[in-house]
């Protein structure tokens, strides 16, 4: 699906269609979580203890590096 960039205010955002909301399980309001992943950004629905998770690996990953770093050798 292409999605466009659009002015808002003096802001950028991108608008989704209700076919894409509706498949995200989103409505007008909701909050998304974005991930940088190796294929790209994924966009999902924002849920509080997913995003947390999330936190606590990246600094996880980021403090232990050369430990992770050995152990995938």
């Amino acid at each position: 699906m292409k999605l466009r960039i659009t002015s808002i205010g003096n802001s950028a955002g991108v608008i989704l269609p209700k076919e894409l909301l509706a498949r995200l399980r989103l409505d007008k309001g909701d909050e998304l979580l974005v991930l940088e992943t190796p294929d790209g950004i994924r966009l999902t629905a924002y849920d509080p203890t997913l995003a947390r998770q999330m936190e606590v690996a990246e600094q996880v990953m980021r403090e232990d590096r050369l430990v992770l770093h050995k152990l995938a050798q």
